[in-house]
């Protein structure tokens, strides 16, 4: 990001928080449904100091977390394999294609009958929704290594570790990456989402409890929150990619840029 960008990033935030703060000075809104943005964030101020909210918020992170890392290790496993057995693609196809539209919250019936509002009904939601943005990006990028490539690898003898090492690893990561970066996001407001219908420990809940015991500030502040985490989440994820894809002509392109 240049100078730049973050430059017209603050002034776009410095916009929404005038007009956060203006509406309901202006009585364009009831305060009981928007309360003022100073009002808001002083109340996030105050949650930041809670114990309540950093135990609410490590079980959300940890849920995040251990389910995205079970959904990335289970795709990269599976597409890779699919790619290395003859045939495994075009019979899995439908399969996935059948699969992969399905909501994860239309789960939430089977999460809770499961494992009630526990950390399991969590990450059954995270993993569902996360295994499949990293297995379709695995999937086109086992399917972009060049076929004379392999062809020539062939040739020469080289050993199926080898060749997915020195062939298919490398022209697959830059989709293993986009996927694990649309993953990751994804899997917070999963995490979120679980906790805040079904009742699961961490940050969703402290939300449904503050909208049932009427506290409106509380609500926006804690939303502000989750946005900022997620925020947060995806400059970890894109830093780390541009460190592991420092190589890729994309990414010397940007840091050139």
């Amino acid at each position: 990001m240049t100078g730049r960008d973050a430059a017209y990033g603050a002034a776009g935030l410095a916009v929404l928080f005038g007009v956060a703060e203006a509406v309901p000075r202006l009585g364009l809104v009831s305060r009981d449904f928007l309360p003022p943005a100073s009002e808001i964030l002083r109340t996030l101020g105050h949650e930041l100091t809670t114990r309540q909210l950093w135990s609410a918020l490590g079980d959300t992170m940890s849920a995040w977390a251990l389910g995205l890392a079970i959904a990335f290790v289970l795709a990269v496993a599976l597409g890779t394999l699919i790619d290395a057995v003859p045939g495994a693609r075009a019979a899995t196809a439908s399969t996935v294609e059948f699969l992969r539209p399905i909501p994860s919250v239309a789960l939430i019936p089977l999460a809770t009958l499961l494992f009630g509002a526990d950390l399991g009904s969590s990450l059954l939601l995270i993993v569902y929704a996360a295994f499949w943005q990293v297995l379709i990006q695995v999937l086109y990028g086992v399917a972009d290594v060049d076929p004379v490539a392999r062809e020539t690898a062939r040739s020469y003898r080289l050993g199926h570790w080898t060749t997915l090492r020195r062939l298919v690893w490398p022209t697959a990561l830059p989709y293993v990456m986009t996927g694990l970066r649309l993953a990751a996001s994804v899997a917070f407001i999963l995490a979120v989402t679980a906790e805040l219908v079904i009742g699961s420990p961490g940050l969703g809940l402290r939300i449904q409890l503050a909208q049932s015991g009427g506290a409106v500030a509380t609500v926006y502040a804690l939303i502000t929150l989750a946005g900022i985490i997620g925020v947060v989440v995806n400059l970890a994820v894109r830093s780390l990619e541009r460190r592991l894809l420092a190589w890729h002509p994309s990414v010397r392109g940007e840091a050139a840029a």
